[in-house]
Parts: C-alpha cells; structure tokens; sequence
C-alpha cells in the first residue's frame, strides 16, 4: 500500500492519495479542484486513478471529485447518509449526458481498491452525511486496520465543528442538534483500536474547527488521551458546551460550498488561462463591478493603487480573504507578479472563483500612471495616536477582529465584525463618518479598508491594531496620519 498527502497551506487542507502497489490503482480522498496535482502524483508511483471518495460535502473549498470523474472516469465513493437535504444533486448530470459510475455508502458498508479495503463509518456531527473511512491492507496480508481517514470528525488536537449548518450555511437551530449528534459520534472512536492512524482532512489554520494541531497524522490513542474536545465529553451537556464555544466566525464564502458541492461544482476541464493585458486597460476596467485584486505588499497598495481595487496579498489568508469579499458572480482581473500567477489562479479556482478576465504585472503600474492612469492612495495612522478622534461625532471604530478576540479585549466603543464577514454587513456602517479599522496587529484591518474604500466609505488603517493599544502610554494623543492623504473627520 502507498500513502501520499497532499497540503494546500493555504486553506489547511490535505488530500490523501491511497495506492495498490500489487493492482496499480489509486484513490483520491477530499480531493480540491485543481485536480493535475494528484494526476501527476499518481503517474509518478506508476498509477492509475480509479476511485475518488469524500468524507462530506464540504465548506471551505470546492470538491474536485467531479472533475477527477469527468477527467479519469474514476468511480465516485459517496456519503447516502444524512438528511435529505444534503444529498449529492449531481451525480446523474455528467457534462456529456448520462451518469457518473458511483457507489453510495451507508454506515459499515465497504468496498476496495486493489487489495486495499475501505470501510465507510457514519460520523454525523461537524455534517449529517459525514463518513470517515477505515482502511485496512488484506492485499498485504493484514487482517487489521492499519488507519482512518477521519475527514472533518477528529483532527490532530480537536474535532470538526458541529455549527457550520447554522453559522455558515444559515439553518438556524442546527447548531447544538449538530453538536449533540457529535456527541454519540464519539462512541466510534471508543471502539476503534487505539493503535490505528488518523489521517484527517485539516491541519492547523483551517476554520472547520477551533484549536487544530499543525501535526499531519495522530493515532486514536493518542487522542482519546490529549484531545481537549474529545476529553470535554465528560457528558453529554459539558461537550456541547465546549464545542459550540468560541468557534471562530466562517468566512462568507463557506455557504456557498456547501450549495455549490451538494449540487454539483462547474467542471473546468483545465485551469483558467487569463490572459495578460496591457497596462491602459485598467482605466476602461470599472471596479465597481470587476474585482481588481491587487497581491502588491500593504506598503506598495498604500502609497498608490487603482481605484477601487481590493487588496490580497499572495498568502495562507488569500482564498479565505477574497473568497469573503468577492462576489460569486463577479469577474477579475489580478495584479501579480508573473512567478505567483499559477499560485494566484490555483487559490481561486478552489474557491470557485473561475472568471478571471485577465492580469497585470505590478512592475507596469508606473507605466498605467504615466499613460494617465489614476493611482490613489490609503490612509493609516498608528493606532495608539488616534485615540483622540475615537470620541468624534464623525468617527466610528471598527473592530474586525473574531468575535473571541473582541471579547477577550476591546476598545470601548468599538463594532466588531470579522474580517471575512464584512461584505455581508455594509449596510450598517456609516457613510457620513471616518471608519477607523484595526485588528490584532494592522493586517486583517487593511484588507477591510480597501473593502470599505470599493464600496464607498471612508477608512482608515490603524497600524499596529490592538497589540499597540494594549502596550500604548496611559496618555497616547495626537493625530499624525502616516498615508499620503490626511484623516478629516470634521462634522
């Protein structure tokens, strides 16, 4: 048998590529959209790719178990658990007409890849339909399980979180029915062999859960021992109390996952090929209905930027962060560099974000400004200097920091709303005021003050966020903007 994770460090995600030596046949387990990567992989070790399964419909990243089905006629192994509103709508619609070869597994159900044996264990709690798969080598002679691909159930130092129906997919009251179905879940981990592997689906970074370990793999021992969420379970009460607490606000884009792979992701067929335009084009593009993404460092996009433009630098945080203030429908046009396109294009392919109209490579800004183009600055002014405005009649603060953060500590007066949850609440900011953005430490609150400057209002970055707040002289004061354009908040 053959074993092989695949990491995308941006969303904390990992694909697992499972092979038969003997058959040479592969299967593909949470695969993401871009589907070459495990393609290539798969011909290196001499295989083929004949199956794909996923764990559950997923909520951070677009399934590429459709694509992996169109491109290698693999056979889809598929969750039938769970309620009927979770069931997979696209498995009779394939691009060419007919249906997909597939398998829909029920609880203790199994099937094989080669000598290997796969057992499906419905684990409903982080999703209704959610499997975990044991695996066991009969094709090497083992008669016992060697591991389980746990998905989104147990992770290395938590387990998945049981909101996500209600906090991201908005079915309100399924949040603690959710947790307490995660609950009885854990009686399967009671009745597995400690000795065996997980390979979960999440590292640390992801938001499918709370407290994630940055280890890859565990052993189920070892996690009935040290698994804080799993050690809360002392009853049935304590648990939902621990697992509901202190999750961290899903990104806006998480609803739309869920929908678009319970009904089917678009097949690309191959990754978009934008192409790339001449630096004039930029001032015809109106960003008011095309997202301008421009990945330059803040101090670059500070100093000077199209108008309009949305700022993602190339990052962890990228496809969490453009995924929550781009529209689904909306087309883009990305500023990179030429070395971080195929990385950029990779990132919002697996969110979804498929129309990227072309990009522009930030060397030739000055070339745009110098044909007449408009480059417009940001405002900042560090954080522990703007206190005296916080009281202004003109002004308003905006924490966009997680709720947990905000609660552990704020500035009186502040409105909190995540980051990554701010496009879908514009409308209760003020237009007649300066909004004042921080955040931990200066980062998170830019991304929301280009946000904020596309859509109308006036912001201003307050460097250093919090952690200066909290080290700032007892008498901070003063006012001295540190961007081009100077803070005016009068009535």
């Amino acid at each position: 048998m053959l074993l092989r994770m695949i990491y995308d460090d941006s969303l904390a995600q990992a694909a697992w590529l499972v092979g038969c030596q003997r058959s040479r046949e592969a299967i593909v387990i949470d695969p993401e959209r871009d589907i070459d990567r495990y393609i290539a992989l798969a011909a290196s070790e001499g295989l083929k790719i004949t199956a794909v399964a996923e764990t559950h419909i997923h909520a951070d990243f677009l399934s590429g178990a459709r694509e992996l089905a169109e491109r290698t006629g693999a056979t889809l192994y598929l969750s039938d658990e769970g309620d009927a509103g979770w069931k997979y709508g696209w498995l009779h619609a394939k691009k060419g007409g007919g249906s997909y070869a597939h398998r829909l597994l029920k609880h203790g159900d199994t099937f094989r890849i080669g000598g290997i044996e796969f057992q499906a264990l419905h684990t409903p709690g982080h999703t209704p339909e959610h499997l975990c798969f044991v695996v066991t080598d009969r094709g090497g002679g083992a008669t016992e399980p060697m591991g389980v691909f746990t998905g989104d159930f147990i992770f290395v130092g938590d387990l998945g979180r049981p909101d996500l129906l209600e906090s991201a997919a908005g079915q309100g009251g399924t949040a603690k029915p959710s947790a307490q179905r995660l609950f009885k879940s854990l009686e399967i981990i009671r009745s597995l062999p400690e000795w065996l592997q997980i390979w979960p689906a999440h590292g640390a970074g992801s938001a499918c859960g709370k407290s994630l370990g940055a280890v890859p793999q565990s052993t189920i021992g070892y996690e009935r021992r040290f698994n804080a969420a799993i050690k809360s379970a002392t009853s049935e009460s304590a648990f939902v109390d621990f697992i509901l607490s202190g999750q961290p606000e899903p990104p806006l884009y998480f609803a739309r996952m869920k929908r678009d792979n319970r009904d089917g992701p678009k097949v690309l067929g191959a990754l978009p090929v934008p192409k790339e335009l001449a630096p004039r084009t930029l001032a015809s593009i109106d960003a008011r209905t095309t997202a301008i993404i421009d990945t330059r460092p803040w101090d670059a996009f500070r100093a000077g930027h199209v108008p309009g433009a949305l700022f993602h630098p190339i990052g962890r945080s990228f496809p969490a962060d453009v995924g929550s203030m781009v529209g689904e429908d909306e087309p883009i046009v990305l500023i990179v560099a030429p070395a971080a396109l195929d990385e950029a294009i990779r990132m919002l392919v697996r969110i979804g974000l498929d129309d990227i109209r072309g990009w522009i490579d930030p060397a030739k800004l000055e070339e745009y400004r110098r044909g007449g183009g408009s480059l417009v600055p940001s405002t900042e002014m560090a954080i522990t200097e703007a206190e005296s405005f916080f009281s202004s009649p003109s002004a308003s603060l905006l924490d966009v920091r997680r709720a947990d953060e905000h609660a552990a500590g704020r500035i009186e007066g502040a409105r909190q709303i995540a980051h990554t949850r701010l496009l879908a609440h514009l409308d209760e900011l003020p237009r007649d005021r300066q909004i004042f953005v921080h955040c931990r430490s200066g980062a998170r609150s830019a991304r929301a003050v280009a946000l904020l400057e596309r859509h109308g209002f006036r912001a201003t970055n307050l460097s250093g966020g919090y952690l200066a707040w909290e080290k700032r002289p007892a008498h901070a004061g003063g006012a001295r903007p540190l961007g081009d354009r100077k803070v005016d908040i009068a009535p």
